[in-house]
């Protein structure tokens, strides 16, 4: 309970910058097979951006070698779809899509396989759908998309810096990457609805990485006057403190997100939000991960270029003193101030001063009153 109490309160010292190199490098090896992936296998798309034409056929005995039968006698078999689902009210159905954009075929199709079935025709459903709906909703999600990176881009380049801005972008790209290869590796179908989440993912990305460039800005200010640190000590830090918010806010966000899965996805049969859902889930999980071993990495290492902090690292070898120089303990003193002044005290709830004195650490601020000499007689 100690170890979790610590946890939460930002005064664990887990050493990332040490687990950067292998999570990094397991990463790369995702991305790789993630693009690998998309140039050979591609993607799953749904009839929506392929078109083409789906009947549903609520059926006890028809199997999908059956379904494929009845494609063959229409010359459709190929690259067609079978599948055997159940809804909502637990009712059998034999799914079956191809690529027949023509209505009065697609009326033909639907009749076979109802007789196949032994039900009437008006007991099938079809939908036919052109390619045409499928392209608009992808050109207009690459639109949103790159326009939502430029904005993104500006605004964090404005309020905080450019190499923030690089390093979230990197970690941005990672996270869709990452869940479309997902996508490619499982031929998982990708319908509008996925589209819309592959969106929605960006925003949470985004958020996690924020919430530790935030408190960078803060512990930079703040202990950086004095050169002491270089900038991956004050990375190890800042991670130490944002690391249980970003597992809360993300465990938050998934219980509703798991909710849809379980309930509107399997309880109730419900296609599009388990199109929705399972996307969102993976870029959560993605999301999270990214802005500790992602982002957080590679603006660590954009930043340790700058001038000011080359010859901090440099002074730290000089002094054969680099591993402290790369590691901020819990509770350490503001530069230029006192650990009184700077209010982090290393046990919370107790006596600030007590607590330096007895460390050895309080040192006054200012020097001592002298004092009152007394009269001569």
């Amino acid at each position: 309970m100690g170890a979790l109490t610590n946890l939460y309160r930002g005064r664990n010292d887990i050493n990332f910058p040490r687990l950067w190199r292998p999570i990094v490098a397991f990463s790369v090896l995702l991305v790789v097979a993630s693009i690998v992936s998309l140039v050979v296998r591609g993607v799953n798309l749904s009839i929506d951006f392929e078109g083409g034409a789906v009947w549903e056929v609520p059926t006890k005995s028809m199997s999908v070698d059956g379904a494929t039968d009845v494609l063959a006698e229409f010359d459709k078999a190929e690259g067609a779809k079978v599948q055997i689902v159940t809804d909502a009210n637990n009712k059998r159905i034999v799914r079956v899509q191809a690529d027949s954009e023509d209505v009065r075929e697609s009326q033909k199709i639907a009749a076979a396989l109802a007789e196949k079935a032994g039900i009437d025709i008006e007991d099938v459903a079809t939908n036919t759908v052109g390619p045409s709906w499928g392209k608009e909703i992808t050109s207009k999600a690459l639109q949103s998309l790159v326009i939502f990176i430029l904005l993104v881009a500006a605004y964090i380049a404005w309020q905080l810096e450019w190499r923030m801005a690089v390093a979230a972008l990197i970690g941005v790209a990672h996270d869709i990457l990452i869940t479309v290869g997902i996508y490619s590796i499982a031929q998982l179908e990708v319908t509008p609805a996925t589209v819309i989440s592959f969106l929605t993912i960006l925003g949470y990305s985004l958020y996690d990485t924020i919430v530790v460039y935030d408190r960078l800005k803060e512990n930079s200010a703040r202990y950086d006057r004095g050169g002491q640190y270089t900038y991956k000590g004050i990375m190890r830090r800042s991670l130490n403190q944002v690391i249980m918010r970003s597992v809360n806010t993300t465990m938050v966000s998934l219980l509703p997100v798991l909710s849809m899965m379980v309930v509107g996805a399997t309880l109730l049969g419900q296609p599009v939000l388990r199109d929705f859902s399972l996307a969102l889930l993976i870029g959560l999980f993605s999301g999270a991960y990214s802005s500790i071993f992602i982002a957080s990495p590679v603006l660590s290492w954009l930043k340790e270029r700058e001038p000011r902090y080359r010859r901090i690292r440099a002074r730290a070898e000089e002094r054969g003193d680099v591993e402290n120089a790369d590691h901020m303990p819990v509770g350490a003193p503001v530069a230029g101030r006192s650990k009184v002044a700077s209010g982090d005290s290393p046990v919370a709830g107790s006596s600030t001063i007590a607590v330096a004195a007895k460390a050895g650490q309080y040192q006054r601020s200012h020097p001592p009153r002298p004092r009152k000499q007394g009269k001569r007689r």
